[in-house]
């Protein structure tokens, strides 16, 4: 009865905009009474679940969230009001239940609110509180994927009704799924090649300003997340890569880019972009030449020199890509840096989100950082006010935060450095985690737009040398880049 009468709801509130309650929706609201009658109990395994993509399905689900952990944390409070509860003494809205319910919840919708979730975690992370940086984490590799029904729709709509004649082989269960879409390991018919189909989870594109606006509700209601944050600034930027990430064509030309910028150099040798093929290809499916390296933190055996070398390639492009590409693929995810051993190759994944910086903006980006590697402070704030990281009436309290905290960042790169960085002692992350409940109450604007994907990249680089245990040559990687973006402004 209890189903019935929720589907009676939708029906009466979609009435009086014209509309008619469709049999997706229904279901939907039969998952979310199944859902919201156990979720304390973790449910986060691959699965199986139908992406809710019409537009009152993604509402009602989001409704269905805020609506559980506002129960959630009344029925914690009331525990801990007799004695009981988690015992964590910390706020009811993030008791261990209502983190369950947000992961689940987040895995089983997908699209924007689970990307910006994956992108948060590599970029502020460290300024949330212990339960959400925990949920960050567990949603960067995680999402559900679609039924057979829902996946065959998209690849129709893009290829056309005889899709599968354009495979010899196609594996009906996905190898991966993230929060735009899902991957298939497949052959072509035609050349016999293998390769990797990625499709888009529907309604993922046209859902993500409602999604992102739904989520900035949600936290702002909840209370989740720290004052001076610039929430807004933050989900704005996120739906100008999540509208790149959602337009395959453009992933396509970025990735066939990116080849071409690593062509009859050195570094072809050492990274791998897959081929794209257009022909199995469309704007919300993806077919590219299949991969069979290993992502990088997933190989417990990996020698210290083999660990060494890794970093070093990885850091590397990184510079090459600011100071001399000056177009970089953003997302640091693990999952996208997969280490090929037979070949001794590192192989490049998901272009999504690569993009072009301006000259006016990364000429003196690099600049700030070759004075923060001198430890000049003075031209380190007088850089940053040019940029618009400070604009020059902040507090000495916020001045001395901000620019400790640049030059903390650029220490691999010091002068007075070792020669040889060793990742696994680095202190970076905690000595910045300590300047940055300043930074969020005195800060008086928001960082440059370029910021929010440059420092995600930069410091999920450091992030995975550090987890890799890498010793890189920083000093001598940054002394070269430096070299080489002279030379690149010299021949402008």
């Amino acid at each position: 009865m209890e189903e019935i009468k929720g589907v009676e709801e939708v029906q009466a509130e979609r009435g009086s905009v014209g509309e008619t309650v469709t049999q997706e929706d229904a279901s939907i609201v039969a998952e979310l009474a199944e859902s919201s009658a156990d979720a304390s109990k973790p449910k986060y395994e691959l699965r199986e679940s139908r992406v809710p993509s019409s537009r009152i399905g993604r509402l009602w689900n989001y409704g269905g969230l805020a609506a559980g952990m506002f129960a959630g944390a009344i029925g914690e409070g009331l525990s801990r009001a007799v004695g009981g509860g988690s015992g964590n003494g910390g706020s009811v809205m993030l008791s261990p239940a209502n983190m369950e319910r947000l992961v689940a919840k987040l895995s089983r919708m997908r699209g924007a609110a689970l990307k910006m979730g994956q992108m948060m975690s590599f970029q502020d992370a460290k300024m949330f509180p212990g339960p959400i940086q925990e949920v960050l984490q567990r949603v960067q590799d995680r999402a559900d994927y679609m039924p057979a029904w829902q996946r065959d729709r998209v690849l129709k709509a893009n290829l056309g009704p005889e899709w599968r004649d354009l495979f010899g082989e196609f594996e009906e269960k996905p190898i991966a799924a993230a929060s735009i879409g899902q991957v298939h390991r497949a052959t072509l018919k035609s050349t016999g090649a293998r390769v990797a189909v990625k499709i888009q989870f529907p309604g993922v594109a046209d859902s993500i300003n409602s999604d992102l606006d739904n989520l900035s509700v949600l936290l702002a209601a909840a209370n989740l997340l720290p004052k001076g944050l610039y929430l807004n600034k933050t989900i704005d930027n996120a739906r100008t890569e999540l509208a790149w990430e959602c337009d395959y064509e453009r992933e396509a030309e970025c990735a066939a880019r990116y080849r071409e910028l690593l062509a009859g150099t050195p570094d072809e040798a050492v990274f791998a972009v897959p081929q794209i093929y257009p022909e199995a290809s469309g704007k919300h499916v993806l077919t590219m030449e299949f991969m069979d390296g290993v992502g990088v933190t997933r190989i417990n055996s990996f020698t210290q020199e083999q660990r060494d070398w890794i970093g070093t390639q990885i850091l590397r492009l990184c510079l090459r890509e600011v100071t001399e590409f000056r177009f970089m693929q953003t997302d640091p995810n693990w999952t996208n840096f997969l280490y090929n051993a037979s070949q001794d190759r590192l192989e490049l994944l998901d272009f999504g989100a690569s993009r072009e910086y301006p000259d006016e903006f990364i000429v003196k980006y690099v600049v700030l950082l070759e004075a923060a590697s001198r430890s000049d402070r003075a031209r380190v704030k007088e850089l940053s006010e040019e940029l618009g990281y400070l604009t020059g009436h902040e507090s000495k309290t916020m001045l001395d935060a901000h620019i400790t905290s640049v030059t903390t960042l650029a220490e691999p790169f010091l002068q007075s450095a070792p020669e040889v960085y060793d990742f696994r002692d680095q202190t970076i992350t905690e000595r910045v985690k300590a300047q940055i409940p300043v930074m969020i109450h005195e800060r008086l604007a928001p960082p440059p737009e370029e910021t929010y994907s440059l420092h995600r990249k930069l410091s999920g680089a450091f992030l995975l040398c550090a987890r890799l245990g890498s010793r890189v040559r920083c000093r001598e990687l940054f002394e070269q880049a430096l070299v080489k973006a002279e030379a690149l402004s010299a021949a402008k």
